[in-house]
């Protein structure tokens, strides 16, 4: 299998006290989930300045989780309270909630459907206006199942996936469930900040369309990047 390298375009402020769960891109913006209880929020921010605009803080009793957009909505997933809220994407007001079964974990969408992970080595096709399973299927590296797939983003008939705990980011086939290839990420992750539980774990990737720009950052990473793909080599995984 092969395994991509990182070329850092630029690198951008990013609050630090993020929780990042979920990240999306769109319209010169960037969208984010920030997880754990009591401090969970949903955010618009300017790539550019990290600066944030708009952010709603959410119930204390939910750890915010998967971010995605269709449409003029957004879904955001929480971890074990099995609810996706769904946002007005202009106004941040709350227009609806769905119930699932499983942990929330990652959320994407390719306009047309939702894409959710659940720590499994499952990923789930939901439908965007009811959120029942339309069809699912097992991540697979060889004949060996993925797990701890984490925050996703859907890229045409592709889905790259963070791995809990990783440097490696893992880009699957939708259709077929297969890794097609690993990202490795290693050379952007920050030195470990003291007394800051979950800091340094990679977990955001964002995609701009108009310019195929991927944008990079972490739990509590102080940066945001602008990345490219670049050299190839063998991987075992």
């Amino acid at each position: 299998m092969v395994t991509h390298s990182l070329s850092v375009i630029h690198s951008y402020p990013h609050d630090p006290n993020a929780f990042t769960q979920g990240l999306l891109f769109y319209n010169g913006k960037l969208y984010e989930s920030t997880g754990r209880y009591k401090h969970s929020t949903l955010r618009e921010v300017d790539p550019k300045t990290g600066i944030v605009s708009r952010s709603i803080k959410i119930n204390d009793q939910y750890f915010a989780e998967g971010l995605a957009r269709v449409g003029k909505r957004l879904y955001q997933l929480t971890w074990r309270k099995g609810r996706v809220f769904i946002y007005d994407l202009e106004t941040f007001a709350k227009i609806g909630t769905f119930q699932y079964k499983t942990d929330g974990w990652g959320l994407c969408s390719d306009g047309k459907n939702l894409y959710m992970s659940d720590g499994s080595a499952t990923l789930y096709q939901r439908d965007p206006d009811t959120f029942k399973i339309k069809s699912k299927f097992r991540v697979m590296s060889g004949e060996t199942p993925v797990t701890c797939l984490n925050e996703l983003e859907c890229v045409g008939d592709f889905i790259y996936a963070n791995m809990l705990g990783s440097h490696l980011i893992i880009k699957i086939d939708k259709l077929t469930g297969k890794i097609v290839s690993t990202i490795d990420a290693s050379k952007l992750l920050p030195k470990p900040r003291p007394g800051s539980d979950g800091y340094g774990v990679l977990n955001g990737i964002a995609h701009d369309p108009d310019t195929d720009a991927f944008y990079l950052t972490g739990k509590n990473w102080p940066a945001l990047f602008d990345v490219r793909w670049s050299s190839k080599q063998e991987s075992s995984l």
